[in-house]
């Protein structure tokens, strides 16, 4: 769920929603009323559990029960939001720092002028490498949205997968075998399907396209 998202279904504006979260302001009592329903809590409940650790707590099936706040950046005079980018040497941080406020600030952001997008759903950018994926080319940018609900994977279908032990990857997805199990395929013939557990699953991000600085030869 993106700050978007969670301030539309409260009813509170995206700017509160960050400010709480970033640990700017104290939130009211109605505010902490909101957030606990959200999340199905108590309100003692919502004081007395940790979030942040909630959040790294990645479901063992594709029934989109787990609900992570994505950090977002939004800006400040349109209230639009922006777009991160991850370049390739901003990997291993991301997969690290992908629920921090702070370390999401800290990438690049800006406006996506494409039509085809749109201002109500979460966008990111992220940057490949490796030529699993040919005819896309290494350092190519893959332009993503967010996905919330893992149960709405479509096999064969693009998307970044972010994971804890292999970082960020760009494959075609299949369900695996078992519930538990998905599986990664290139477009590259040369490199062979794999399968991982979705407890080595961090995000996941449908592919909507690309753009490349490279011309195919």
């Amino acid at each position: 769920m993106s700050q978007r998202q969670l301030a539309s279904q409260v009813k509170l504006s995206v700017s509160t929603i960050r400010s709480v979260e970033k640990g700017n302001s104290l939130p009211r009592l109605t505010t902490l009323q909101k957030l606990a329903e959200a999340f199905n809590y108590s309100l003692d409940e919502l004081l007395r559990t940790d979030l942040k650790s909630q959040a790294e707590t990645i479901p063992e099936n594709l029934d989109g029960s787990k609900i992570r706040v994505l950090p977002i950046m939004v800006d400040e005079e349109s209230q639009q939001e922006k777009v991160s980018l991850v370049p390739v040497k901003a990997v291993a941080g991301y997969v690290r720092g992908l629920s921090d406020t702070t370390y999401i600030a800290g990438l690049s952001h800006f406006a996506m002028p494409f039509p085809e997008l749109s201002a109500e759903r979460t966008y990111r950018v992220f940057q490949i490498e490796g030529e699993s994926m040919l005819p896309v080319l290494p350092g190519s940018y893959i332009i993503c949205e967010y996905l919330q609900d893992w149960a709405l994977i479509r096999p064969g279908n693009l998307y970044v997968v972010v994971t804890r032990d292999d970082g960020i990857v760009f494959k075609r997805l299949y369900p695996g075998k078992e519930k538990h199990l998905l599986e990664f395929h290139s477009d590259n013939p040369e490199f062979e399907p794999y399968t991982l557990e979705l407890s080595n699953i961090l995000e996941i991000w449908p592919a909507r396209g690309f753009v490349s600085f490279t011309f195919p030869e």
